[in-house]
């Protein structure tokens, strides 16, 4: 009798080492975004670097000091300081083209906020917060850098003028965080999340879509 092939298990990454991924990955498209600001403000490369790297480490750094994770993986791990530096460098030298392509840096802007709300929940679940609490930190995970980023460079927050940009993150970091709690594996859930995040974001920006305003004139 033939004996039956013995099927080996397929591995699977860890939840680990998909944050980490998704960590240095939002981290690096953040930075971009952050430097090619500086750029437009006509900084230095001093001025590069430091945009770079508070959009790139901001939310995260803003995450870990609220959930207790510290010292912040920023201050832990010497490729968090790498890659932001690295990013802000190459928009330093080649910022002519990519300022040309306004609508691949408007996709780099929202695949950052699509990575870091997942990776927010995700690593607030991982130190015990409820789903609710999570999903909101996934939120400001997302937006942190970009806030500060805006304030830094003297200009109103993406997130406060209207766009959707806050919303998208929120619902990001709900499915992740839905799927942690079904049991469901975490690459099919940061994968999921991300996707909505990614695609509510850039529908808003390609049809104009607005969070309400006010409407008439402002009283004093």
């Amino acid at each position: 009798m033939r004996r039956a092939a013995r099927v080996r298990p397929v591995a699977t990454p860890s939840a680990g080492s998909i944050l980490v991924v998704l960590d240095l990955v939002g981290i690096a498209v953040f930075a971009i975004s952050g430097a090619l600001v500086a750029v437009r403000k006509e900084l230095d490369l001093f001025g590069v670097l430091v945009l770079a790297g508070a959009t790139g480490l901001g939310g995260g750094f803003l995450r870990d000091v609220l959930i207790g994770a510290t010292p912040p993986a920023a201050l832990d791990d010497w490729r968090y300081l790498l890659v932001p530096t690295a990013a802000g460098l190459v928009t330093f030298v080649y910022h002519p083209t990519l300022g040309r392509m306004e609508r691949l840096v408007t996709f780099f802007d929202a695949a950052g906020l699509a990575l870091f709300c997942v990776a927010g929940a995700l690593k607030a679940l991982d130190y015990g917060l409820s789903p609710l609490p999570a999903a909101l930190m996934g939120m400001t995970t997302g937006i942190g850098g970009g806030i500060l980023r805006d304030v830094l460079a003297g200009r109103v927050p993406v997130v406060f003028r209207g766009e959707l940009y806050a919303t998208p993150a929120l619902a990001g970091a709900g499915v992740a965080v839905v799927a942690h709690e079904l049991g469901v594996t975490a690459l099919v859930g940061t994968v999921g999340g991300a996707a909505v995040c990614l695609v509510w974001r850039l529908l808003a920006v390609r049809r104009g879509w607005q969070a309400p305003m006010p409407s008439g004139p402002a009283s004093v």
